[in-house]
């Protein structure tokens, strides 16, 4: 059983890691939906991924307009995150061994994409009841969810004032998601 002071440090460490992959894999997202620059949330999103996307666009660059050193910068963070994982528990045996730790990144990655969209749509239902004449937030979530709410609200318009298709999404979402990713693991 690890003891307190490791555990708070694996919390930590997966905290951090987790919050800076998330803004990253939103900054991907949000390059491929061209979602509106200008937005504050999308200011901070750049300002904060910057200091380490710029240098690493050098090394790799884009495919087809699409920002690949954001998706490497991503896999690099949870790579790191589960490497220092690893060592703090010092070889514990639910962590695997060290390669095992370029797996659970790559897996990560994945799962990561259907976080956003999931807890994207969320957040923009939540944002929809407390501010439904809009917001900056709003709007930003509107660009990313779109590819995945757009064609199911093609297909199922709004009935009778309330609009299911954010329900649909996110049992759509969490369906591919099982899926996909728990083959995976």
């Amino acid at each position: 059983m690890p003891s307190s002071g490791i555990s708070a440090f694996h919390y930590l460490i997966s905290t951090l890691f987790d919050l800076f992959a998330l803004v990253v894999m939103l900054r991907f997202l949000m390059q491929l939906t061209r979602a509106d620059y200008y937005n504050p949330v999308s200011q901070f999103v750049v300002k904060a991924t910057n200091p380490l996307l710029v240098p690493l666009r050098r090394v790799v660059p884009g495919v087809g307009g699409q920002d690949i050193a954001a998706l490497v910068l991503c896999f690099l963070v949870l790579l790191i995150k589960f490497t220092l994982l690893k060592g703090l528990n010092f070889g514990d045996i639910n962590m695997g061994g060290w390669g095992d730790s370029f797996w659970r990144a790559f897996v990560g990655l994945i799962s990561l994409v259907f976080d956003v969209f999931i807890y994207s749509i969320i957040a923009l239902v939540i944002l929809s009841w407390i501010s439904p004449g809009g917001h900056p937030v709003a709007s930003l979530l509107q660009s990313i969810t779109s590819p995945v709410m757009r064609p199911i609200q093609r297909i199922m318009p709004a009935m009778g004032g309330f609009d299911l298709s954010p329900l649909v999404a996110l049992i759509g979402l969490q369906f591919v998601r099982i899926l996909v990713v728990q083959p995976l693991m």
